[in-house]
């Protein structure tokens, strides 16, 4: 007796793989990447943030300067001119603009016009002369603030992407104020009252306090709260012409 026919199920559509959306296809398919424990230590990163080389740390690594955050930044440094206009510099070598505040525009002239190559990248203001900058997370924007050491209050707001460097070419009790508010304070050759001074002020232990009045011209103590860390500046070849060597006094 025959079997009865069974009806033979229509195929089905092949259902392609899934996809997850944001993530692109799907690449071939490798051996997990396996490390063990004890090698966890081995991978050493020296420069561990975004942001503009502003010399070497005392080992020798880079030291690395996030100088533009989502919010307003400000930065204080107590000493010369060659070390703000290094800084300058490596933000404009980032794409930064930078706009300087000063009262001594003859000695930033020389240095705006040969960073940005022809094009105003670095821009150099009289005092009280400086408009809003527009800044923006594509186009920050570096401010810096020669202005003696006893500088006029900004005129310009705080802005999301905006860093002001104040450069204090020596620290007097009027000019306090600025260090206190400060995010960020670097701190070259000084002399001995003027160390303790800022000893009290950021509470640096003793042994930093001796050592402020006896730095090199090339070496700044980056200081805020928690943190410090003494750094040399190394300028390149190119940064040597317009900058010449370092020094704390002009």
């Amino acid at each position: 007796m025959p079997h009865p026919t069974r009806p033979v199920p229509a195929p089905q559509p092949r259902s392609r793989p899934r996809v997850l959306p944001g993530f692109g296809l799907r690449g071939p398919r490798r051996e997990k990447h396996v490390l063990a424990a004890e090698d966890l230590a081995a991978p050493a990163f020296p420069v561990g943030d975004d942001g503009v080389v502003i010399g070497v740390d005392p080992q020798g690594l880079p030291a690395v300067l996030g100088l533009f955050r989502p919010g307003a930044y400000d930065l204080v440094l107590v000493g010369g001119l060659w070390t703000a206009q290094l800084i300058a510099l490596r933000a404009a070598s980032v794409g930064a603009r930078v706009a300087v505040e000063t009262a001594r525009a003859q000695a930033w002239g020389p240095m705006a016009q040969a960073a940005g190559g022809g094009q105003p990248c670095v821009t150099v203001h009289a005092a009280g002369r400086l408009g809003p900058q527009g800044a923006s997370v594509t186009s920050p924007v570096l401010v810096v603030r020669d202005l003696t050491a006893r500088p006029p209050r900004s005129r310009l707001s705080a802005a999301p992407w905006q860093t002001t460097l104040t450069v204090l070419p020596w620290l007097v009790p009027e000019a306090v104020r600025l260090v206190n508010a400060a995010d960020l304070v670097g701190v070259q050759r000084v002399q001995p009252q003027e160390a303790d001074l800022l000893g009290r002020v950021l509470s640096l232990p003793p042994e930093d306090v001796a050592a402020l009045p006896g730095l090199g011209d090339d070496l700044t103590l980056w200081t805020t709260r928690m943190r410090r860390q003494y750094v040399r500046a190394v300028a390149g070849p190119a940064e040597q012409q317009v900058l010449g060597g370092p020094r704390r006094v002009d």
